[in-house]
């Protein structure tokens, strides 16, 4: 699995304002920032975002996904 790979299986399942992602083929770190995660706690979230990845978190393809989930409001209040 590739960088371009994931970005794009999560980008179809989810409408993402903001999507960074890296990691080594197994073991991901991704920010995403969604207008679907308004009024969500954050395990509803990624719950969101694994759903896009069905089978391939079921069959280990993607092994690890960590991540920071924001609504566009909290992204936008994230000093930079």
């Amino acid at each position: 699995m590739t960088a371009d790979q994931l970005t794009s299986i999560i980008r179809a399942g989810l409408a993402c304002e903001h999507l960074e992602l890296e990691g080594d083929g197994r073991h991901w770190y991704a920010t995403i920032v969604s207008a679907e995660f308004d009024g969500k706690r954050a395990i509803q979230r990624h719950q969101r975002v694994y759903a896009t990845l069905g089978e391939k978190i079921r069959t280990d393809e993607v092994h690890a996904l960590s991540m920071k989930t924001y609504t566009p409001a909290e992204w936008a209040a994230l000093p930079r």
